[in-house]
């Protein structure tokens, strides 16, 4: 195992300290790992929490600042922050206002910001659990569909509602709509290494490749040999066009990089996607290119389709400043 790090156990709270010194827009609290921007809490605006495991990045703390998220918990690498982080997050960020949880469908980190929204006294806490990924119904992780790419364009559109004054019940109906009209599917070609564990995760020889992934090694649909990019994009693209009509408004189309696939691979995986998405009668309003919902060092990409009516993508193209996404400011 070749990694930048120096003992796997302090690799969290090591990268958090590089975090707050190339960040110092943020503030990082480091007894409980979380991070908050730098003005939290605003006073009158919804807070928005998320977390999760680390491993992800930018997922969850890269998305912090005005636009977006106003506080992230880290846990440890692939396992779900613990309550007491999630209660510290959500009384940091709350402005009076209330308090939105965004949680990825993962068992851990559903009952565990479950039990954050019940010890927040005082707090009106909402709840919206993102469920997109159309691969497989239930996995090692979860009771139903894993929460993916959908979740980076979900943090971004309702930072954006947040930012502008909407009160709870509006900001949480908005995400809920966002994840009823989100739609992932990832694949990889090769495992990735949890420092803890020194060793990939799974064997993937050279001439195979998993469809329908999960973000933390998670088995996909089938192994299937090697293939041409333009095989692989309709791989990804059929199943989410078969679960989701996407020919209703015009959509965002956001291609993630799982780690170690460089951006060139993920524009000509782009290209791919979006013919075969003019093919189908889909219209491409906006799009999203590059690593921003990661599994460590794996290499593969995932496709997720947002169907976005004139609201979420006006959202969309709201001013947004954080250290992972950043535009109009």
């Amino acid at each position: 195992m070749k990694k930048l790090i120096n003992d796997p156990a302090n690799l969290v709270t090591e990268a958090l300290r590089g975090m707050a010194a190339a960040h110092p827009e943020l503030r990082v609290d480091h007894e409980n790992r979380v991070v908050f921007r730098g003005d939290a809490p605003v006073r009158g605006k919804v807070g928005l929490v998320s977390g999760g495991g680390s491993g992800h990045e930018p997922m969850h703390g890269g998305f912090v600042g005005p636009g977006m998220l106003d506080a992230a918990c880290a846990g440890e690498v692939f396992t779900s922050p613990v309550p007491d982080q999630m209660v510290a997050a959500t009384q940091g960020v709350d402005g009076g206002a209330g308090v939105l949880h965004i949680v990825k469908n993962y068992t851990g980190d559903v009952m565990n910001f479950e039990m954050a929204a019940e010890l927040a006294d005082g707090i009106e806490v909402e709840t919206v659990v993102v469920d997109d990924d159309v691969a497989v119904q239930d996995s090692l992780y979860t009771a139903g569909r894993r929460g993916v790419g959908t979740t980076v364009l979900l943090e971004k559109i309702v930072g954006a509602a947040a930012e502008q004054g909407r009160p709870l019940a509006e900001v949480a109906n908005l995400a809920r709509k966002v994840d009823d009209c989100g739609r992932s599917m990832g694949m990889a070609l090769t495992s990735c290494t949890v420092p803890a564990a020194g060793k990939p995760t799974f064997d993937l020889p050279e001439t195979e490749m998993e469809i329908g992934i999960g973000i933390h090694g998670e088995p996909g649909r089938r192994r299937v040999p090697l293939a041409p990019a333009r095989e692989i994009a309709e791989m990804l693209v059929e199943p989410v066009l078969s679960d989701l009509d996407f020919t209703t408004d015009p959509v965002i189309c956001f291609v993630n990089g799982m780690g170690a696939s460089p951006l060139l691979e993920l524009y000509l995986m782009y290209g791919e996607v979006a013919a075969l998405l003019e093919k189908a009668g889909v219209r491409v309003a906006r799009s999203l290119v590059g690593p921003y919902i990661t599994s460590l060092d794996m290499a593969g990409c995932s496709v997720t389709l947002l169907r976005a009516d004139d609201d979420l993508l006006s959202l969309w193209d709201a001013p947004v400043d954080t250290p992972g996404l950043r535009w109009g400011v």
